[in-house]
């Protein structure tokens, strides 16, 4: 049986067979070694911007930083580090809105997130719209969790409705702080729409294809599409 994958960057789709873990010599060895060597190359420069945003962030007495309990590769659970950019009582919030609001609801359960979410704090806007609220995923880098390309990553309680919108390949791979999804839709996109950046992104890494996304990442950042 072969799958339909569509490719968002040529408009077309292509039909691969059942994909499974890659193990060519990038796969198996260079994406964990250049994953590394960036990593430690660029933390003197990322260290510090993170502390002067952890300050900015604290400035409303909540903490600067925020984990959160994310599915990675061979379906191990760990903590996904981020700048915090909602209001501390997040959660509660959200479950307030959406017994308020049965649009709000609806549109919770479809896309996992809020075109317009109102808990989303001042300085967290602009940490998102930049995309340096998840500079501290370097950290997950260093410790194995994730990759610079990668699928995005999702929360335990988001598993269940992955699977069933056909998702396979993500556990295949360890997540990312960037990949399909942030190249062509960022916050635009549904949650169902990521079964195909991931079958597309599977069936086609390779070393000059993270390259190709990590330079369409810096474009997409700098224009501000998508946020």
């Amino acid at each position: 049986m072969k799958n339909a994958v569509f490719d968002f960057f040529t408009n077309t789709t292509e039909i691969h067979a059942p994909q499974v873990a890659k193990t060519n010599l990038y796969t198996r060895f260079g994406k964990r070694a250049f994953d590394l060597a960036f990593a430690i190359a660029i933390l003197p420069l990322v260290a510090p911007l993170v502390l002067i945003l952890w300050a900015l962030v604290r400035l409303d007495g909540g903490p600067g930083l925020y984990s959160q309990k994310r599915v990675g590769l061979d379906r191990k659970q760990f903590d996904c580090w981020k700048l915090r950019t909602m209001v501390v009582d997040a959660e509660a919030v959200l479950t307030e809105l959406c017994e308020k609001d049965p649009e709000i609801a609806r549109e919770w359960h479809q896309n996992q997130k809020l075109a317009k979410d109102p808990r989303i704090t001042k300085v967290g806007r602009f940490l998102r719209a930049t995309s340096l609220d998840e500079l501290p995923q370097i950290l997950n880098i260093l410790t194995g969790d994730m990759s610079f390309v990668g699928p995005r990553p999702f929360m335990s309680q988001q598993m269940q409705m992955y699977e069933a919108a056909g998702g396979r390949s993500y556990f295949d791979m360890r997540p990312g702080i960037t990949g399909c999804w942030q190249v062509v839709g960022r916050g635009k996109t549904q949650f169902s729409d990521r079964v195909h950046f991931d079958d597309m992104y599977h069936s086609k890494l390779s070393f000059k294809y993270d390259l190709t996304l990590i330079l369409k990442t810096v474009g997409v950042v700098v224009k501000g599409t998508g946020t």
